[in-house]
């Protein structure tokens, strides 16, 4: 099993890492942040595989994999 670790600081909002996640671990947010961007919502109640499918896609270098 493995842990995604977000750094929301730098999320623009684009969602591409969860339109790629096979687990629904990310899935977007109503939440903006304090810039106006839409936030990506981490479900801690989903299994994530370590894919690393979310991790590459990320244009802002938001997402760490850890492995637990």
């Amino acid at each position: 099993m493995a842990k995604v670790i977000l750094d929301m600081s730098r999320c623009k909002g684009c969602f591409l890492c969860a339109s790629v996640c096979p687990k629904g671990v990310l899935t977007p947010s109503k939440e903006l942040s304090a810039k106006g961007f839409g936030l990506i919502h981490l479900n801690e109640d989903k299994e994530c595989i370590g894919c690393g499918s979310c991790y590459k896609l990320c244009p802002d270098y938001c997402i760490e994999i850890a492995e637990q």
